[in-house]
């Protein structure tokens, strides 16, 4: 069911090489696509403890949940936004040649049209 969702988000970004269904474990749910070198599960895994963490730094500073949180480094920028409580995206991109703006639309796009096959 969600093959068809992540295909289409990842189809519309230019430069996007994979996105990841997550759970709030960390746990892939389903992925499209892959690039070299990418373990998608362990970067799932990683950048959600991460967000779980500044998320609670947030709170006590009552700055509120964080909703999306991006990383870039030399090879790619990877995003992860907040679908419910107990889902987000893992949206990698290449570094260059790609359309951040567009993806950062395209994720909230996405969390309209998944929220209600997630609840």
């Amino acid at each position: 069911m969600f093959q068809e969702r992540l295909q289409s988000i990842c189809d519309s970004i230019d430069g996007a090489l994979a996105v990841s269904l997550v759970d709030a474990d960390g746990i892939t749910v389903e992925s499209i696509g892959d690039g070299p070198g990418l373990d998608l599960e362990a970067l799932g895994a990683e950048l959600l403890a991460q967000t779980r963490v500044i998320s609670r730094d947030h709170r006590e500073l009552a700055m509120g949940e964080v909703r999306q949180l991006s990383v870039t480094t030399d090879l790619y920028t990877v995003l992860v936004s907040a679908l419910t409580g107990s889902y987000s995206l893992l949206l990698v991109l290449e570094a260059k040649g790609s359309s951040y703006g567009k993806a950062r639309f395209e994720l909230r796009r996405a969390k309209l049209q998944l929220e209600s096959d997630l609840a």
